[in-house]
C-alpha cells in the first residue's frame, strides 16, 4: 500500500507537515490545470518584509494603496475610461455592464492609486496594479503568463513584481504625477525586497507592422540576458527582429516608443524575446524586464538619510512636487 501512495503526498507526512497543509501535485498527469513545478516555484522565497505604510504626499495629490472596496472599484472605473473610452479596448459584457475593468487578478493585487484632493471625496486619477510573487501563489499565475514564458525569472525564489493596468487621468499626465509613482513604487520595492520588476508594456494598435522599426530596435539594443530573458509563447509569438541592425535610426526609433516604455529603459529596463498580440486591447506587447538594484540601493540610501535627519518614516513624510 505505502509503495503506491503518490510521492507528493507521502513525503510531506514523512517531515510530519499537517494533513491540512498537504497541497497535491497538479501536473498534467493528475489533470490539473497548471504543472506542479510552476507553483512550488511560486511560492518558493522569503515572506515580504515592510519598512511602514506607503503614503506619499505633494500638492494636492496623496498616492498610497487602496484601501477599500470603492477605492479599488474607483480605480478600476478609471481603468474602464482610458482602456475602453479613451482607447480602443473591447469589453466583455461583465466590464461594459459595470463600466468597470476588472479581472480575476484583482482581488489578489495591491492597487497603488494617486488622489486628487480638490474635489470630495478625493478622485482616483492614477493606477498601477501590483502583483508579488506571493500574491501570484494564490491565484495560480501571473498575468503576463497568458503570452510569455517567465520561469527564468522565478528561479532562485527571489521576489518578484508583476506591474500592470497602469493609466493616468488625461488631466494629470504630466512628470510630476508619473515621479509621484515611481517615488511610491520605489518605496514599494523596499518594502517588500523585490529584486525584479516585469510585466506586459504595450504598443497602440495590434499590426507588427506599423511597429517594425521600434520592434528591431528593442530587439536589437535592449534584449535581456539570456538568464533572465521572457519569451513569447510558442502560439502567439512574433518575431521582434524585423529590420536589419544597420537600418535601424535609433532616435527615430526611440520616438516610437510608447512613454512608459521609454521610462522602462532609462531604469535600465531589458525585453524578452518576442511581442504577442493582445486582441482584447487591440495593442502589441512586450514582456519588459527591470532588475531593482540600483533603484533599490538609491531609494534606501535617501530614506536611510531621511529616517536619520528627521527621525520620521519616509512613507508617512510629505514630499515636495
Amino acid at each position: 500500500m505505502e509503495r503506491l501512495m503518490p510521492i507528493a503526498v507521502k513525503r510531506p507526512l514523512a517531515k510530519r507537515r499537517l494533513w491540512g497543509r498537504v497541497r497535491p501535485p497538479r501536473a498534467r498527469y493528475f489533470g490539473g490545470t497548471k504543472p506542479f513545478f510552476f507553483v512550488r516555484a511560486l511560492r518558493r522565497g522569503t515572506q515580504p518584509t515592510r519598512l511602514g505604510e506607503l503614503r506619499m504626499v505633494a500638492g494636492r495629490l496623496e498616492v498610497r494603496l487602496a484601501k477599500t472596496d470603492a477605492e479599488i472599484a474607483a480605480a478600476q472605473r478609471l481603468r474602464y475610461e482610458v482602456f475602453y473610452e479613451e482607447l480602443s479596448a473591447k469589453a466583455s459584457q461583465d466590464v461594459a455592464a459595470e463600466r468597470r475593468d476588472f479581472d480575476r487578478f484583482d482581488p489578489f493585487c495591491d492597487h497603488l492609486i494617486v488622489l486628487d484632493h480638490t474635489s470630495a471625496p478625493a478622485r482616483v486619477v492614477g493606477v498601477y496594479r501590483l502583483l508579488r510573487r506571493d500574491m501570484a501563489a494564490r491565484v495560480g499565475q501571473f498575468y503576463t503568463q497568458d503570452e510569455f514564458s517567465i520561469r527564468k525569472l522565478l528561479r532562485g525564489g527571489r521576489q518578484v513584481l508583476e506591474l500592470g493596468r497602469s493609466c493616468v487621468h488625461p488631466e494629470f499626465r504630466n512628470a510630476g504625477v508619473m515621479n509621484l509613482m515611481w517615488r511610491a513604487l520605489a518605496h514599494y520595492i523596499v518594502m517588500h525586497d523585490v529584486k525584479i520588476l516585469f510585466g506586459c508594456a504595450s504598443f497602440p494598435g495590434a499590426d507588427p507592422e506599423k511597429h517594425s522599426l521600434a520592434l528591431s530596435y528593442l530587439h536589437n539594443s535592449h534584449l535581456a540576458p539570456n538568464q533572465i530573458r521572457p519569451r513569447a509563447l510558442r502560439k502567439r509569438y512574433i518575431n521582434m527582429n524585423r529590420i536589419r541592425a544597420d537600418l535601424i535610426d535609433e532616435k527615430e526609433a526611440q520616438l516610437a516608443l510608447p512613454p512608459l516604455l521609454r521610462g522602462y529603459l532609462r531604469l535600465g529596463g531589458v525585453i524578452g524575446d518576442g511581442a504577442v498580440i493582445d486582441e482584447q486591447f487591440d495593442t502589441l506587447d512586450v514582456c519588459i524586464v527591470v532588475r531593482t538594484d540600483q533603484l533599490a540601493e538609491d531609494y534606501a540610501r535617501r530614506y536611510q538619510r531621511m529616517r536619520d535627519r528627521t527621525g520620521v518614516d519616509a512613507a508617512g513624510s510629505p514630499l515636495g512636487a
